[in-house]
């Protein structure tokens, strides 16, 4: 058969039955009254012509094809984010469905050809992922399209993954006051824009209201707050050179907003000479892969970004899923916080 497509009459033809009979036994209906030995030449002539079933036919026939659209900005090409790719893989492998995943960039014209392409396949759904959570324009797609968004929001698609962003914020703070930090505690990061001004970021809002939660339990009050727009290693390095010119030695803790401002500031606090954790501990956000490689390692609260992948394959499965999932951000505890 070689350079011809097997069809489905030509395993029933070797195998001496009916199409009808041969479809009924290669899709595993348990009523079809065949004896073993038909089901075994069946099976045997399928595997001996090497037939595999026209996915497209049987989508027609059953309104499933199990396989998932996954459009993104730029999850697939960034490292750091790639997770919620792997994590939604593993689980469309193990739920029988293949992922078909397409990126834009973030490009209007790519992302509506991208719904277009998926929705041309007949996919049984469409997950719409980004590289750092938003508020995000979706193309617009057919009513009966199961819709999920992973690390976005969208007000007409109600299902959306996140990170548990509050709950986060929480355990940055919760970690400097079990180790006995009350006084001397910077917030690097914190952004009136990015909290509830034009650019507000829901997750960023989510995670600084958890971190001032729990210092307005411990009735704590932080030394300084440093306002950063973009969270980048300079950026980092800046604002701790010019806090530790105000405030030295007071200075005994840091909760920065992600891993790259907390590079940065460690640099500057190398460069002074204060030690990270016997001067100053430092907790942070993301489990970026740099807090691995940094001496001390360090303790950061992590982006679980292959579990939101998984849950957004498990919420597309299931109608009944709705709202918003949070998935719980691990702590991860390294070197960079030391008692006192």
């Amino acid at each position: 058969m070689a350079g011809k497509r097997v069809t489905l009459a030509d395993v029933a033809r070797r195998a001496g039955l009916s199409s009808t009979a041969a479809s009924m036994i290669l899709n595993g209906r348990p009523d079809t009254r065949l004896s073993q030995d038909a089901h075994d030449r069946v099976i045997h002539a399928a595997a001996e012509l090497g037939y595999r079933p026209n996915l497209t036919a049987r989508g027609l026939r059953t309104e499933r094809t199990d396989t998932i659209g996954f459009i993104s900005d730029v999850v697939a090409t960034t490292r750091f984010a790639s997770g919620l790719i792997k994590g939604a893989l593993d689980n469309a492998h193990a739920a029988g469905h293949v992922l078909l995943v397409l990126e834009t960039a973030g490009e209007p014209q790519r992302e509506a050809e991208a719904v277009e392409a998926v929705l041309d396949r007949q996919v049984d759904g469409v997950i719409f992922a980004t590289m750092r959570s938003r508020e995000l324009y979706v193309p617009p797609v057919p009513d009966g399209t199961r819709v999920v968004l992973l690390n976005a929001t969208n007000e007409q698609h109600p299902v959306s993954i996140l990170p548990d962003e509050f709950a986060g914020g929480r355990a940055a703070i919760e970690l400097l006051v079990g180790a006995g930090h009350r006084q001397g505690i910077l917030l690097l990061g914190h952004n009136e824009e990015k909290e509830r001004g034009l650019f507000r970021s829901m997750t960023v809002a989510r995670r600084i209201a958890g971190i001032r939660a729990v210092m307005a339990e411990h009735e704590l009050t932080f030394l300084a707050e440093e306002s950063i727009w973009l969270w980048e290693p300079d950026n980092g390095y800046t604002a701790m050179t010019r806090l530790l010119k105000r405030h030295g030695r007071d200075i005994r803790a840091i909760v920065a907003l992600n891993d790259r401002l907390a590079f940065g500031a460690s640099q500057a606090l190398a460069e002074a000479g204060f030690a990270v954790p016997a001067d100053v501990s430092i907790v942070s956000f993301d489990n970026d892969e740099l807090a691995a490689y940094m001496r001390p390692g360090l303790t950061t609260i992590a982006l679980p970004h292959e579990a939101m992948g998984r849950a957004a394959v498990d919420a597309l499965l299931d109608p009944e899923r709705t709202g918003e999932i949070l998935i719980p951000m691990p702590v991860v505890e390294r070197d960079s916080v030391a008692r006192v």
